[in-house]
C-alpha cells in the first residue's frame, strides 16, 4: 500500500488480500463469525466476483473490490439506504481525484463519462425475530481494465484519469465513514438530497428492466425509501427492483 494504516478512518479496520473468490462472501463469512462493524475487506483480484442477480464481475488486477461490513441499528428494509450511502461516497471520492463527469444511476451503479464504471452489491442476514444482523456492501471500480466484451463499460483509465488502486480506495473510505455518520446521525434525507443531486438527471427518459417485463417512463427521482420513481403516462411508480436504462444509452 502506498499509505499508511493512520491514513484510514479510525473507526476502519482494513483487511487485504492478494486474491480471493469473492470480497462479499469472505465479509459475509466474518460477519457471520462476528466481526466488527467498520471491518472492509479489499482484494486485489477475486477469482469469482459476482454483481447483482449472481451476475459475474470480472475482476482482474488492477481495479478496486473491497466490501465493508456494517450492524446499523435498523430495520432491514431501511439498511438498504446504505447502498446509497456508498453510492455518494463514491461518487464524492471519484469526483475529487479526477476530472470525469460522475452520475449516480439507480440503484447502485456509478457512469463515468456515461458509461458504466462502478457497482455496488448489497447482502445481509436477519435474525428469527427478523431483525438484521449484519450488511455487507460490496463496492467494484474498474481503476485501469474493463470488460471490453460489454457495451457501455469503461475505466478509469480509459477516461483519462491515472489514478491508483490505492488512492481510490482510500479517499472512498474517507467519503463512505462521513457519509455513514451523517446517516447514523441526520437519517436518510441529507444523503437522499446529495444523491439525487449527482444523479442522472430528473426528466430523463429511461427503460426500466423488470424481473418479468420492462417498462419506460420519465426518471422523477427516488422516494424516502429508496424506491425508484417513474412517470409512466402521468402515473408515478413506485420501483424496488429493478435495471435502468436511460435511453440515450440504452445497452
Amino acid at each position: 500500500m502506498i499509505f499508511k494504516e493512520s491514513d484510514l478512518p479510525a473507526n476502519c479496520k482494513l483487511m487485504s488480500f492478494d486474491s480471493l473468490g469473492s470480497t462479499n462472501e469472505e465479509a459475509k463469512k466474518l460477519a457471520k463469525e462476528g466481526a466488527e462493524p467498520g471491518t472492509v475487506i479489499w482484494a486485489r483480484e477475486q477469482k469469482l466476483g459476482k454483481g447483482r442477480y449472481g451476475r459475474s464481475w470480472h475482476s482482474p488486477v488492477g481495479n478496486l473490490y473491497l466490501s465493508v461490513i456494517q450492524r446499523p441499528n435498523c430495520l432491514p428494509s431501511d439498511a438498504t439506504q446504505l447502498g446509497f450511502v456508498a453510492g455518494v461516497a463514491l461518487a464524492e471520492a471519484l469526483l475529487s481525484l479526477t476530472n470525469i463527469t460522475i452520475t449516480l444511476k439507480w440503484p447502485n451503479d456509478i457512469l463515468a463519462n456515461g458509461k458504466k464504471a462502478s457497482g455496488i452489491l448489497l447482502e445481509s442476514s436477519s435474525n428469527s425475530n427478523k431483525s438484521l444482523e449484519w450488511l455487507v456492501i460490496g463496492v467494484g471500480v474498474n481503476v485501469e481494465k474493463f470488460p471490453s466484451d460489454i457495451d457501455k463499460s469503461t475505466s478509469l483509465h480509459q477516461e483519462g484519469s491515472i489514478v491508483n488502486v490505492e488512492q481510490v480506495l482510500c479517499t472512498f473510505l474517507h467519503f463512505y465513514f462521513l457519509n455513514v455518520e451523517k446517516w447514523v446521525n441526520n437519517g436518510f434525507d441529507l444523503i437522499r438530497e446529495r444523491w439525487l443531486s449527482l444523479s442522472l438527471n430528473q426528466g430523463t427518459d429511461i427503460k426500466v428492466r423488470l424481473p418479468g417485463n420492462e417498462i419506460c417512463g420519465t426518471f422523477v427521482g427516488i422516494d424516502n425509501r429508496g424506491s425508484l420513481l417513474l412517470n409512466t403516462n402521468g402515473e408515478v411508480n413506485k420501483i424496488d427492483v429493478g435495471d435502468v436504462f436511460p435511453m440515450n444509452i440504452e445497452n
